[in-house]
């Protein structure tokens, strides 16, 4: 069905960081055309997790809307190594390397972009073929004074930690691969912001149309805090066995699934369902994409018997009616402990040996801020240790 260009816009600002801009974006949708929409990746690994799979979603949707996908395998860009956030020069990697690491990030990527709608380009194509004196025309360009507006650069500047020349070439590498490609929209992560508006400059400089720019928020790792990546390892990968995947989506507290649902499925989960049943739910979506829906029923299925089956059998069964009206995770385990097991701990040894080591778990989920509030619902599964869970009723 034809979408009215107000509904796609709709669509496609749906959980999106920033727009530059939305007006742009609108007029650009009137167009009788296609648009290009430009995503660039430098496969500097062969897996991707998926916080990488936030703006494939948002090219999907382009997609789905009948635009064209543009993903940019960065052969060149990969062996000088995107600068953005990093606090030291990236360690070289041959484009032998990128080119075995690009065949299997693509068929990752394919699992969420329809493959036979999909234009893959190699920005080595255009740089390999570039004399130096048409890279020092193109350096002419920007100054040193816009690439010191960088914050990753000043930051390592005033620490003293070197910035290598290669590393400014970066931003106007990737300005020029929008040119090349004619984008009329990039997507990126909110830290590709500075990267993405050179390539708007180059594009008016060349007289063409300039792209709009979608940012897509980074997405929180399983901590809930860092941005996932391999190194904080805190990642879901998308190769990962479907147990693994589950397992991991089940570890993530509620506000975190709700970002999930949102940036990974374009959608929001269903409040009537208990959490549980809602995170089991997201963990069995996600799963399904990148497997199969056996694969995912079944690995739900073995969670919950090795998980919240394992928790519940034995447990002693506590009634909400038994607890205090307003809980915090501190007095929460203190009632827990007195009215299930008639144990009594003060709050230091709570703190000391039951929440900050972990121990005090609600569905799974670590509880280990002892100011925090905690709703509980009928059938929540509470883990006071190895010894004492609580089924709430």
């Amino acid at each position: 069905m034809a979408h009215s260009v107000d509904d796609a816009l709709k669509i496609l600002t749906s959980g999106v960081a920033k727009v530059l801009n939305t007006e742009e974006l609108k007029e650009k949708l009137k167009l009788d055309r296609p648009l290009r929409v430009k995503l660039g990746v430098d496969p500097t690994a062969p897996d991707i997790h998926l916080g990488h799979t936030v703006a494939i979603e948002k090219l999907r949707q382009f997609q789905e809307l009948g635009h064209t996908a543009v993903l940019i395998i960065g052969d060149f860009t990969a062996t000088v190594g995107d600068p953005t956030g990093r606090s030291a020069a990236r360690p070289p990697i041959t484009r032998e390397e990128v080119l075995a690491n690009a065949k299997t990030y693509t068929d990752q990527a394919f699992k969420i972009l329809d493959a036979e709608k999909t234009e893959i380009v190699y920005n080595g194509d255009w740089f390999r073929k570039m004399t130096y004196e048409e890279v020092l025309k193109l350096n002419s360009r920007v100054t040193m004074q816009q690439m010191m507006q960088r914050e990753d650069f000043k930051k390592r500047i005033s620490e003293g930690t070197e910035v290598r020349l290669h590393e400014i070439q970066y931003p106007i590498m990737q300005g020029w691969d929008s040119v090349m490609v004619r984008s009329d929209v990039e997507l990126g992560g909110t830290d590709q912001l500075f990267n993405n508006l050179v390539g708007r400059d180059l594009q008016k400089e060349e007289g063409m149309p300039q792209q709009v720019v979608i940012l897509m928020p980074l997405l929180e790792g399983l901590d809930g805090i860092k941005k996932m990546s391999k190194s904080s390892k805190n990642y879901i990968g998308v190769s990962e066995p479907a147990t693994e995947m589950v397992n991991k989506i089940m570890s993530v507290s509620d506000e975190l699934m709700d970002r999930y649902y949102s940036l990974l499925l374009g959608q929001q989960r269903d409040t009537t369902l208990h959490p549980r049943d809602a995170k089991l739910a997201l963990a069995e979506a996600i799963a399904t994409r990148y497997h199969d829906s056996n694969s995912a029923k079944s690995a739900c299925e073995l969670w919950m018997q090795r998980g919240q089956g394992d928790q519940s059998a034995g447990a002693k069964e506590l009634a909400l009616t038994e607890l205090p009206t307003e809980l915090t995770v501190l007095t929460l385990a203190a009632a827990a402990f007195k009215v299930g097991f008639g144990i009594t701990k003060s709050n230091g040894e709570l703190k000391k040996q039951s929440i900050l080591p972990g121990a005090i778990q609600l569905n799974g989920e670590k509880l280990q801020d002892p100011a925090a509030t905690v709703t509980l619902q009928a059938g929540d599964i509470l883990r006071l240790s190895k010894k004492h869970t609580v089924q709430i009723l």
